[in-house]
Formats: C-alpha cells, structure tokens, sequence
C-alpha cells in the first residue's frame, strides 16, 4: 500500500512527519484504515495506523483483529489493555513534530487521547486523503466493478420477484438475500425500496405498504463487496404505465443519457450535473430534479466528492461516481435511473449494467 500512502503525501502542502488514522468504536471507524492498509476483513475498533511519507506504516490493533491485520503485511502490535495503546502511541510519536490526522473522520475524544502523548503540532490532512481516495487505483476499481456487477444482477431479476400486495420491506429483504447469495458482505447502504407515493421521497427507505396496481416501484441499493461498494437504482411500475408514467422515465433517462455524452477528463463535475438539469428543466418537469446528479463512491457510499452545481471538481481518470438525475412529484411518485460510472482517459466505463432503455412494466 506504499503508493496509496505516498499518494496522500503527494498532496499535502506542508511539511508532515507522519499521519495517524485512529478508530474510535462503530460507525466512528475511519475507512482511510482500510484504504492504506489494504485489510477488509475484521472491525477494528479502536485501532490506528501510522503512516510516514516514505510508504511505511505500522498499524496497533486488538488481540481480536491480530490475525487478519497480520494480512496487511505491514508490522502490527496487538494489545489486550489500553496502557498498552498508550504505550504504542508515546513510542511511536515521540520523535514526530508535525503530525497529520484525519479531522473529517476523528472523534473529539481520540484527538484529545492523540494531544494527549505528543507534543507535536497536529494539523488536518483531510483534503489530501480525500483528494487521493477520490483517484481509484486498479485493485479498487476491480472491487467496485465487482460490486457493480453483483448489484445490476439483482436488479434484473427484481422484476420476476415483485409482487402486488408484496410490502415494501419483503422487496428490500429479497435484494438483500439476492445479493448475498451472489457474493456480497453485505449491505452498501440501508435499502431504498419504495412504492407509489413513497417515491416521490428521494432518500425513502421502506414501509409496510403494500405495492398496489398503478404504482411506480423504486429500487436504490448497492453491494458492499470487500469494503467498496456500488450504488444502482431503477425505476419500475407495477401493470400498464400511464403516459405521465412514460413521460417521466423517458426524461429522466434521457437526462442521464445526456449526462453521460459530457463524462471525459478535465470537465467540470457542474457541467456534467447541468447536463442532465437541463433536459429536466426543460420539460414539464422543471424543478423537479432536486438534488445533485451524483456522488463520488469507493470505501463509503459518498466518498468525499460529487457531480453537483455546489462542487467545483475537474474530472481525472479514475475518480468513481454515480449518476442519478431524477423527478419527483409529491403525493404522486417519482422516478431516478442511476448508475455507477469510471472516468477513464477519454471518457467514462460503464460500471452498472442493468437494464433500464424502457420503463418496465411489472
């Protein structure tokens, strides 16, 4: 993982002797862990990872974790109690002066343990860590391409599994289970499983209603696979689709279908989002799109960046997003096509593949 390291280094502006990444317990667990130790097996609660400019590190963790964080490679300390944590930290930091963290990710109480054996001027690093998560290397894309591939899966089959009279949370358990079954750790994010006037809400999760005749259904989970995940969702309607049925989706994906055409390194994230706003816009739609096209996805679900008119990003091979333009009527439905996509040297790969060139009719 020397080269996720350096690559950290690379962007930060002032001089730093070594960074520390410190868990705390869960959800307080800083996935940058992971993403310079290369581990993604195991917890670790309350462990930490030093890293110095030159690629090394050295990672403290629990008795619990110490064979898989033996996995890294990299030279672990395990401990049973917590002077022992202490002990780690004074050894390890006494010859640092300038000690870089993570304050995006780090708890109050651990940046006080941190102060609390070093006389070293701690500054934010933040920016740099987020800037290099945001460039996937080739293992991470293989990971997040694998979890594309299991979530689009899914996604095909959820039209042979949708039922009238299903409740909103059985759709979301059977995603779940189907994606399991194919491989997945888990879980990307807590499952959208939407009906009828419920997908009007963009973040809905679920209910206990029952899917009805006439409603759209909308889908939105992803696979977490090895710590990456992917993030998919379609839109379906449950007998014949209405006109305004079919005018809605053929918008929405002709806005993503937009979006897309303008994908390729050095565009602005804005121009990419306005795009797809604009062939919203100008329908009957306006106004109805009310959120960002996208966001970045890797480790965390929304990995540090995004496709939106309030984030000012040139596009680099490598960066990871969603793109996910979408309508919403309250009180009536609503309708978001998305996709996971990478930015490559000249333009973007395709990461999800389910089906979505019409509007399923279930």
């Amino acid at each position: 993982m020397k080269t996720r390291i350096k690559k950290i280094y690379e962007r930060i502006d002032e001089d730093v002797d070594g960074i520390l990444i410190m868990n705390s317990t869960k959800p307080h667990v800083d996935m940058t862990f992971f993403y310079v130790t290369g581990l993604f097996h195991g917890e670790y609660e309350g462990s930490a990872v030093l890293i110095r400019p030159d690629g090394s590190a050295d990672i403290l963790t629990s008795v619990l974790e110490e064979e898989s964080a033996h996995k890294s490679g990299l030279p672990v300390t395990a401990i049973k109690k917590s002077d022992e944590r202490e002990g780690w930290l004074k050894e390890n930091l006494k010859d640092i002066k300038r000690l870089g963290v993570n304050s995006s990710e780090l708890t109050y109480s651990a940046y006080k343990k941190i102060k609390e054996f070093t006389d070293a001027d701690v500054v934010d690093v933040s920016d740099a860590i987020a800037e290099a998560r945001n460039i996937k290397d080739d293992e991470e894309i293989k990971r997040l391409s694998d979890a594309a591939d299991i979530a689009s899966k899914v996604a095909d089959k959820m039209p042979d599994v949708i039922q009238e009279g299903m409740r909103e949370y059985e759709v979301a358990a059977e995603i779940s289970y189907r994606m399991k079954k194919l491989g997945a750790t888990g879980d990307a994010f807590e499952i959208i499983s939407s009906s009828g006037p419920n997908t009007a809400e963009p973040h809905f999760t679920s209910s206990d209603r029952k899917i009805k005749s006439g409603d759209f259904v909308l889908l939105d989970f992803g696979a977490l696979y090895q710590r990456y995940r992917s993030d998919i969702t379609r839109t379906y309607v449950i007998g014949e689709a209405t006109d305004k049925q079919k005018g809605m989706y053929n918008t929405v994906l002709k806005a993503q279908e937009e979006a897309l055409k303008t994908i390729e390194p050095g565009v602005n994230g804005k121009d990419v989002h306005n795009a797809a706003a604009e062939v919203i816009d100008s329908s009957e739609f306006k106004g109805k799109f009310t959120h960002g096209l996208g966001h970045s996805i890797g480790l965390s679900v929304h990995d540090g960046s995004g496709l939106s008119p309030n984030v000012d990003i040139e596009l680099e091979p490598g960066m990871v997003f969603t793109v996910e333009p979408g309508v919403y009527l309250p009180g009536y439905g609503g309708v978001r096509i998305e996709d996971d996509i990478v930015v490559t040297d000249d333009a973007y790969e395709l990461l999800t593949n389910a089906r979505k060139t019409e509007l399923i009719e279930i």
